[in-house]
């Protein structure tokens, strides 16, 4: 299977604190991947890394055959890497459809004069990525509030509107920080099948991060887990689950349910 994303060495170091120290990490095309790790383990860190949000102190990370230097995140972006934060980040007084739609201009082949101007070219481009977010909207089963704020959404459905965002970049990868952060348990099952789904229908390759374990072991087919800032134990779930050293260092007790 090909690797679609490659850490290797990868530090970030703030002042003498190393957030994440000599990562390796591999994502594979298709594959649906969790990181998972005590709090303070790195995890944001990583998904920072790998989204031009920091750069590495050390290290290099590949992206689609591609070696990315002092990426930002709006070229990480346009590359095809999207993500959702921890704390949900929506433009709350944006309609769910223009959360959207932001978010789909990355695809624009409209320039800035011709957006400005309202040209011809830029009311069509325009056309098409409306009718692209709401599609998206449709996707996610999120029609019905297209035209409220996104503020005024609940919860769960701010975490699948914040989702639909991040597809909207026609994202190869999409990272995931936490989805089921805050989430009741009818709402978990929700989200799990629909990033199977997701997976499933826009042929995208998803790394999550998760706490709850049972969440990240009904969906991942491999884990890494990190302490830290170090790689500690890399495979299937049920590997992961009997590693003495992920006990030791975060499943504990909790791991005989999963």
């Amino acid at each position: 299977m090909k690797v679609l994303l490659s850490a290797r060495g990868i530090t970030k170091r703030f002042g003498g604190l190393a957030a994440v120290s000599g990562l390796n990490l591999d994502v594979r095309e298709g594959e649906l991947l969790g990181l998972i790790g005590p709090n303070g383990a790195g995890k944001t860190t990583v998904f920072n890394l790998l989204t031009g949000v920091y750069p590495p102190t050390e290290g290099h990370v590949e992206f689609d055959g591609r070696r990315l230097r002092r990426m930002r995140p709006y070229q990480a972006a346009h590359l095809g890497i999207a993500r959702t934060f921890q704390n949900i980040r929506l433009f709350r007084r944006l309609s769910a459809l223009d959360n959207v739609r932001v978010a789909a201009h990355v695809r624009t082949t409209a320039g800035f004069w011709s957006c400005l101007l309202r040209t011809a070219h830029a009311m069509r481009n325009d056309a098409v990525l409306t009718e692209k977010a709401r599609a998206l909207l449709g996707a996610l089963d999120l029609t019905s509030v297209a035209a409220a704020p996104a503020g005024d959404l609940p919860y769960g459905v701010q975490r699948r509107l914040e989702i639909a965002r991040a597809l909207a970049t026609d994202a190869k990868l999409l990272l995931l920080d936490e989805p089921a952060a805050g989430m009741n348990p009818a709402e978990k099952q929700e989200l799990m099948e629909l990033i199977h789904a997701i997976r499933r229908d826009f042929s995208v390759t998803v790394l999550l991060i998760e706490h709850d374990m049972r969440v990240v072991m009904g969906i991942c087919e491999r884990i890494y887990v990190l302490d830290y800032g170090q790689v500690i134990a890399e495979g299937r779930p049920e590997r992961i689950r009997s590693d003495p050293r992920v006990i030791a260092a975060y499943l504990g007790e909790e791991s005989e349910p999963c």
